[in-house]
């Protein structure tokens, strides 16, 4: 998970955060990227996580059935009398029950993980926020949870956030989303600007399909600017954190435009310099 974690665009759980913070934000990945992993296809070969579960190994690779399992498991996190069978819902109750958080937010994410078994293209721009209200901003409201800065305008703000993040993740993870059989690109705009799913599979991407992208990057970014102000709410090493979470949605939208919007070859990444001085430049502006 550490490895994984140190992957995304954002920092998960840095070293400046108090270690309690830390612990509970890592539960939280962790969760998020096991829940991620089952709905991918992505879990470790053999079956373990199966045989953890309760699952038959013949099983092991049927995402639903996978993803059924592991929300009874789930469930069991939140009833008192009940031990969860794996090992990282283990690690997740104590988080659970130190912020008082509720089954809600980790439901959503095993709910956008059946969703994309049974949806693989978005008809339009709202049918994809719809997703993301699922896949995104539950991990938001997990940490607001756990930081004790729960508010509905705050709320309101870390969606915005949380949603600019997931859409520039699918704008970097095109050609890789395409080789799962999945396009989070809506269709009314592929329409718009003649793109087509030939496309999407090209090895570099044509003067088309890079408006496409560099038109999603837009709308992203006007999300991150919605929701921005979170960081302005509150104070020292959260505000630091918050500040991170954004800059990292601002250093990949400005790799990807380095790219020139061309996301086919490899998801264009921020560098750690660029991640740091957009940092820099959130906390000024929200300081």
């Amino acid at each position: 998970m550490l490895d994984k974690a140190a992957h995304e665009n954002f920092p998960v759980a840095p070293f400046f955060l108090p270690r309690a913070w830390r612990t509970d934000l890592m539960a939280v990945y962790g969760y998020a990227r096991l829940v991620d992993d089952i709905g991918d296809g992505d879990l470790a070969p053999g079956g373990a996580d199966a045989e953890l579960l309760g699952v038959d190994r013949e099983w092991a690779d049927d995402a639903l059935v996978m993803l059924d399992a592991f929300e009874a498991d789930l469930r069991r996190v939140f009833q008192p009398s009940a031990e969860p069978r794996h090992p990282l819902l283990r690690v997740l109750r104590p988080t659970v029950r130190r912020h008082g958080l509720t089954p809600e937010p980790f439901l959503g994410l095993i709910e956008a993980n059946r969703q994309d078994q049974r949806v693989r293209r978005y008809a339009t721009y709202q049918e994809l926020l719809d997703y993301c209200e699922l896949s995104a901003n539950p991990v938001g409201r997990l940490v607001l949870g756990i930081t004790g800065t729960t508010s509905p305008e705050r709320i309101r703000l870390s969606d915005a956030i949380c949603t600019a993040l997931q859409i520039v993740e699918h704008i970097q993870d095109v050609a890789e989303d395409l080789r799962r059989d999945r396009i989070y690109l809506p269709a009314e705009d592929m329409k718009r600007f003649g793109v087509t799913e030939a496309d999407l599979a090209a090895p570099r991407g044509g003067v088309r399909l890079r408006a496409l992208v560099a038109r999603e990057a837009e709308r992203a970014e006007a999300l991150l600017n919605e929701g921005t102000p979170l960081v302005g709410s509150v104070h020292g090493r959260l505000k630091v954190l918050l500040a991170g979470f954004v800059a990292g949605g601002r250093a990949a939208l400005r790799a990807v435009a380095a790219a020139g919007h061309d996301v086919l070859p490899g998801p264009p990444r921020p560098t750690k310099l660029s991640l740091l001085r957009e940092v820099g430049a959130t906390l000024r502006r929200e300081g």
